[in-house]
């Protein structure tokens, strides 16, 4: 399969492609994107890109290129071997480039290591009375608003706010600042997108100065007083490492602090959302778990299979390879499909059919080296949600189908009308 025939011109392949990610952006596409999933995946498990690289499509070609080792991620020093590097010079594009997930070996592994296991069970127990509270009253605020309006905006009042108030309690980021933040992470997203225009790239730039300009603050308040939160830890971590080179360990310290609170965010708000829609949005689901919350832990992981927050992640051959038959030469990016790998039917049956007791399997948290930092912090946060809102709101239903930001990557749920 070429994506270019030989007269120079747009195949049909090519536009078949391209036809796709333009409906994967429309509104029609962000809400029901499974057709085009399926259609990507009825190209191949790995077609060609309209401007090059490839889309992964199959289950198990994607679970290949997350976990092996001969696939990297495309960091600074790729993007610098590039024959276009200016398309990689946007202040975002190049900010984000310097955080964990953009890091290959030896610098991920021993960012990585200096971090240790950030959510092992101790964590979460110590975390989990305050994420209990922070939901209750969440949900409080629900309650109050439903009274007196008769409806609400469940993105708004409660699945955009508990992430930043667990993520903000963890590293000790005052309430009075969890709103900025999460303005700032929804404007600087754009430059992750799959293919940002000029003007979401100028949106982005801006937002990350405010990002610098916060976390640096914050990090030089932490240091003057700091105690026994995490990012206190980590300061005497990176300072006992970089003794004489405290300027390289102010860089490492920001980018760990920066990126692990905004990577938190936007994820974790839209499987909060999407778990919630999926639910409601048939009545005898949502009276069946009410009547199973031992099976809450099931919902959340068919949530995210079903819809995960991350449609796209990126890579890099190491070397010339192989991959699902398709000859992969060293440096060529691949883009992998989420969706389409948990809908493949070859690994989860009748994958469009949202099932709570399916035991299916998904890569919604990624693999190998760079596995989801914070896959046991979110489930945390998702299982004490629905536990309440279960509890509470038994007659909780939708006023109308959740809306979308327009985008390919990183998927938000902008509004969710709910009543009673």
């Amino acid at each position: 399969m070429t994506a270019v025939d030989d007269s120079g011109g747009i195949s049909s392949d090519r536009r078949a492609v391209i036809s796709v990610l333009r409906r994967l952006r429309s509104l029609e596409g962000q809400s029901n994107p499974h057709p085009l999933w399926e259609e990507l995946r009825s190209m191949g498990d790995v077609v060609p890109a309209p401007w090059g690289g490839y889309f992964v499509t199959g289950f198990e070609a994607c679970s290949q290129v997350l976990r092996g080792r001969n696939w990297l991620v495309p960091d600074i020093a790729w993007q610098e071997r590039r024959l276009d590097p200016e398309r990689w010079q946007a202040p975002a594009t190049r900010e984000m480039s310097h955080t964990l997930a953009r890091l290959n070996a030896p610098t991920h592994t021993a960012q990585r290591r200096s971090l240790g296991n950030l959510f092992d069970r101790q964590t979460l127990e110590e975390l989990q009375p305050g994420i209990e509270d922070h939901v209750t009253r969440l949900l409080d605020a629900l309650d109050e608003r439903l009274r007196a309006q008769g409806e609400a905006d469940f993105v708004a009042t409660v699945s955009e706010q508990l992430p930043i108030r667990a993520i903000g309690q963890w590293l000790g980021i005052a309430e009075e600042h969890h709103a900025h933040i999460l303005d700032i992470t929804h404007r600087q997203v754009h430059a992750q997108e799959l293919l940002p225009t000029r003007s979401e790239l100028a949106i982005s730039a801006e937002a990350t100065v405010q990002l610098r300009t916060f976390f640096t603050e914050l990090l030089r308040e932490r240091r003057a007083r700091p105690g026994d939160d995490v990012l206190s830890g980590w300061i005497r971590h990176w300072d006992t490492r970089l003794d004489d080179e405290r300027e390289v360990a102010d860089r490492v310290l920001y980018y760990l602090a920066m990126f692990i609170t905004i990577a938190s965010l936007e994820t974790t708000a839209t499987l909060l959302s999407v778990a919630v829609w999926l639910l409601l949005e048939d009545p005898d689901r949502w009276n069946w778990l009410r009547r199973h919350p031992e099976h809450v832990d099931d919902a959340i992981d068919e949530a995210l299979r079903y819809d995960p927050p991350i449609h796209l992640n990126t890579r890099v051959a190491a070397d010339d390879t192989v991959l699902a038959g398709v000859p992969i030469a060293k440096d060529v990016m691949v883009h992998v499909l989420y969706g389409a790998a948990n809908h493949d039917p070859r690994r989860n049956e009748n994958p469009h059919s949202f099932d709570i007791l399916r035991n299916g399997t998904h890569l919604t948290f990624g693999g190998g080296a760079h596995y989801c930092l914070g896959a046991a912090l979110a489930r945390l946060e998702a299982r004490t949600l629905l536990t309440q809102l279960l509890k509470r709101f038994p007659a909780l239903k939708p006023l109308a189908a959740p809306t979308y930001a327009p985008r390919m990557v990183f998927r938000r749920v902008t509004s969710l009308k709910v009543t009673t």
